[in-house]
């Protein structure tokens, strides 16, 4: 008797010998090309967890809107994620300009594609789905993640599949992909057929993407064992606790936009317990470009604070779209003097009050104290946890 092995096909085959009729049974495993590429990175039969994760019930935001996590969906975006057959010349992935040790970031104030580098820094991807703002990319020009997720493969500097400037269109991509072993017994596995679309390619990079969640810090651990966001959190330092009242607390301003008393208002912007970005937020007072003249007031979005470093203090990369912000001592003084630029038509009212640019008089133990609170959003999992890794063996 056959031992019965889920997921593998059995097929008989006939013969006579003589007088006599027997059958000789081959089994056919439907996974051989991704075995043979992945090995034990992957197995079918056994997916890593990507879709009953944790989530501290703390934790209330959630921007799937359908496109829910499954394991099989999850692993085929990781897969593609890492794949640099996705651009044109085999050279870029995703996770080219999203590394998991950088939080999924880049250390590079642009990030290389095919032909050129990226106009703006590379956004970090932690906790993308927790958060009431849909858009993506720093101008919100992706009306949700899983339109963004093929945005940059069809964008001829990063990818290279623009069909434009002597690129093939995202058409090129889909033969090409449709030729690959894996692909087909991967688009199978979750879809139940071999054909590749791009829809399908964005609900599974959408829904890795998705996964990749952060919820292992020391503030959360603090925050399981509060009632509220406000409280003191025990296994915070005196100094974290008043950086955390400091991010959370409004500024008092008087008439000519200068601080008098109460917080940095942070969570105006980067609502706890997400610190992903309030939608309508606008310019947050930087409007350069990276290499280029002119001014870029478009930048609304930003990436969730969480994991802004390491757990050892050392950046994931440098902050804003332009990458000029690199410790996060700069990044709390950005906030504290905010110039009315010429052409800033477009900065948050938060930063302009009563028509001026704000001026928080921010002491030394006020940046070291919201410094301190900062460094405890960020988790270890995130950066060596296998299911986030790339597939493909070195």
């Amino acid at each position: 008797m056959l031992k019965k092995i889920a997921a593998v096909v059995v097929v008989a085959l006939s013969y006579s010998c003589g007088s006599d009729d027997s059958s000789e049974y081959v089994e056919i495993d439907p996974y051989a090309n991704i075995t043979a590429t992945f090995g034990s990175n992957i197995n079918p039969n056994n997916l890593a967890n990507y879709a009953n994760q944790t989530i501290p019930n703390y934790i209330t935001k959630d921007n799937t809107a359908g496109n829910f996590i499954t394991d099989k969906g999850a692993t085929l975006g990781r897969v593609l994620f890492y794949d640099k057959n996705l651009s044109s010349n085999n050279t870029i992935s995703c996770s080219s300009c999203h590394q998991q040790a950088n939080a999924f970031g880049d250390t590079s104030i642009a990030s290389t594609g095919v032909n050129g580098t990226t106009g703006r820094h590379s956004m970090r991807l932690i906790n993308t789905r927790f958060a009431n703002e849909v858009r993506f990319f720093w101008d919100e020009r992706a009306v949700n993640l899983e339109t963004q997720t093929t945005m940059p493969i069809k964008d001829h500097g990063e990818m290279g599949f623009s069909g434009t400037n002597g690129d093939e269109p995202f058409s090129g991509l889909i033969t090409k992909l449709s030729n690959i072993g894996y692909y087909k017994e991967l688009f199978q596995f979750v879809y139940g057929s071999e054909e590749i679309t791009e829809g399908k390619i964005q609900l599974a990079l959408a829904q890795f993407i998705r996964s990749i969640q952060s919820f292992d810090s020391k503030y959360d651990v603090g925050r399981a064992q509060a009632a509220n966001e406000g409280q003191p959190f025990v296994n915070f330092t005196p100094q974290e606790n008043q950086g955390k009242q400091l991010f959370l607390a409004p500024p008092v301003f008087d008439a000519t936009g200068n601080r008098t008393g109460g917080g940095l208002g942070c969570a105006g912007c980067h609502a706890a317990p997400e610190f992903d970005i309030n939608p309508i937020s606008g310019n947050n007072g930087i409007i350069g470009r990276i290499n280029a003249p002119g001014i870029d007031i478009t930048n609304t979005r930003a990436p969730s604070l969480r994991d802004l470093v390491k757990v050892d203090g050392t950046t994931n990369g440098p902050m804003m779209h332009t990458g000029v912000i690199t410790t996060l001592q700069a990044a709390v003084g950005h906030y504290g003097t905010i110039n009315l630029a010429p052409g800033n038509t477009n900065l948050d009212v938060k930063l302009r009050p009563n028509g001026f640019g704000q001026q928080l008089h921010l002491t030394a133990p006020e940046v070291n104290a919201v410094i301190a609170f900062l460094r405890t959003l960020s988790g270890t999992n995130v950066y060596t946890d296998p299911k986030w890794a790339n597939p493909f063996p070195n």
